[in-house]
């Protein structure tokens, strides 16, 4: 039956997505600046406009990688509800939010936010590190599909860079594949994209 499930969505998915190829110099959200040095596909989601855009490499199905440029405090990071992978008398999770003067442990914790209304999440690893320009955390994560039972690996970056008008800003990034063969084999196509990272000059609107 989970398997009926997860090809029923992924048809549902089809419909009312689209995907383009991306590569080359690419903007987020006007602010954060990537080159992509090999074919990337942008799956943009006609029923909504998340505050991040989702590149994948095999289909979102099976990997992605999530890009957030320029999140200023007050603004969610997730806008669509995983609703089909949550038990029906599950409480309605928290909408993770970016605040100002957070840790990097608080950082770290909206992405768990995020992943959880997929499935089971655990943090494995943190560390510092500088992604697009700035101080950041590098985090390591499983995720096991609540939709499917797929078990998943994930890395994220996050940074936050002060902001003369909003205070600050946030700058992240997250890439998900199955653990078994497709993580290793294209986790080092997503570091070649986040090791480009930059944030674009320019006056806050």
């Amino acid at each position: 039956m989970k398997l009926l499930s997860a090809l029923l969505l992924a048809l549902l998915l089809a419909a009312c997505t689209s995907m383009t190829k991306v590569e080359g110099e690419q903007v987020v959200n006007e602010r954060l600046v990537v080159t992509v040095p090999g074919a990337w596909n942008r799956v943009v989601d006609r029923s909504e406009q998340p505050p991040y855009e989702s590149w994948t490499q095999e289909g979102i199905p099976l990997d992605h990688l999530r890009l957030w440029g320029a999140v200023r405090p007050g603004q969610p990071l997730l806008t669509k509800w995983a609703t089909y992978s949550r038990a029906v008398d599950a409480k309605e999770p928290r909408v993770p939010t970016f605040r100002t003067g957070l840790t990097p442990e608080k950082l770290v914790s909206l992405f768990e936010e995020v992943y959880a209304t997929a499935g089971t999440v655990s943090i494995t690893k943190m560390e510092p590190t500088l992604f697009a320009g700035h101080q950041g955390v590098r985090f390591e994560f499983s995720l096991a599909r609540r939709s499917d039972d797929l078990q998943l690996r994930g890395v994220g970056w996050v940074s936050v860079r002060p902001d003369p008008l909003w205070g600050e800003e946030l700058y992240a990034a997250t890439f998900v594949a199955p653990r078994l063969s497709f993580y290793d084999r294209l986790l080092p196509k997503a570091e070649e994209v986040v090791k480009s990272a930059r944030v674009r000059a320019g006056t806050s609107s």
